[in-house]
């Protein structure tokens, strides 16, 4: 089978069962260091519901990611600009980044927008610049990454984005629970390794944070990104962001009960 990263031939390196029921093959690149499934039949199936029942760290993730993003944004890019949440699910993120102060848009055309209402990332702002591109917890999900992250940068060129990396060695499947193998969506697993070959397709740079990554055409200290890793820091400096933030809260609501004022006339 053919990498979907660099095209090179992956090494089928074992079978495990997804959904309880699809027997599939898992094939690793050995050149760019990226594992993938077998072509995903069975996606029709594991999104029936977008968000999975097992995802119950959704909402704690969201806070944090949102602390997280605040102090990244504020530190190295212009808060002042507008940012879209890519792949953005209920729309909790956008709503809590937009409660922090910062021009959020909403964008996920296979999940209901809930909480971001009014504030959806439609075709009067594509030509419009973006500074920056959050996607969290997706990029395990694209089926064609090349085409997807393409479509991402053409957007933005700095993406903020979260996935688990492949450790190495690469786990068998019941000793890794980011397989995700109960609800069948999880489909691509990128190394550090895969990463950075990316980011020499794309000419842009890429760090990362545990967890967390950047795509960036900016050249960042990474000493001053690594020193987020540490909690109390990460706390101490998303509460002084808030401060120096004006949240927009209380104006989006304004904003959302004149739209509908004048519509209803």
């Amino acid at each position: 089978m053919k990498c979907k990263i660099c095209n090179k031939t992956s090494e089928k390196i074992f079978n495990t069962v997804i959904l309880s029921k699809h027997k599939v093959s898992y094939f690793y690149c050995f050149n760019c260091g990226f594992l993938q499934t077998e072509e995903p039949y069975w996606l029709d199936e594991a999104y029936k519901e977008s968000i999975s029942v097992t995802d119950t760290g959704i909402l704690s993730r969201n806070i944090s990611l949102s602390k997280i993003s605040s102090v990244i944004i504020f530190k190295f890019f212009n808060s002042n600009s507008k940012f879209l949440d890519y792949a953005g699910g209920y729309g909790t993120f956008t709503r809590l980044m937009r409660d922090i102060g910062f021009n959020f848009y909403w964008n996920d055309p296979f999940t209901k927008n809930l909480f971001a209402r009014g504030f959806e990332y439609e075709k009067k702002l594509a030509n419009e610049p973006i500074e920056l591109l959050t996607s969290f917890e997706s990029f395990e999900h694209f089926v064609d990454p090349v085409k997807e992250i393409g479509k991402m940068l053409s957007i933005s060129k700095n993406i903020l984005f979260s996935t688990i990396p492949l450790p190495e060695p690469v786990p068998k499947p019941e000793e890794w629970w980011y397989y995700g193998l109960e609800n069948g969506q999880h489909i691509s697993f990128y190394s550090l390794k895969t990463f950075n070959y990316l980011s020499q397709i794309y000419s842009i740079d890429f760090y990362s944070l545990c967890s967390i990554h950047l795509f960036t055409s900016k050249e960042l200290k990474k000493k001053q990104l690594l020193n987020l890793n540490h909690s109390f820091f990460l706390e101490l400096k998303a509460k002084l962001v808030r401060r120096k933030m004006k949240s927009k809260t209380f104006d989006d609501m304004l904003y959302l009960r004149n739209k509908k004022t004048k519509r209803s006339k």
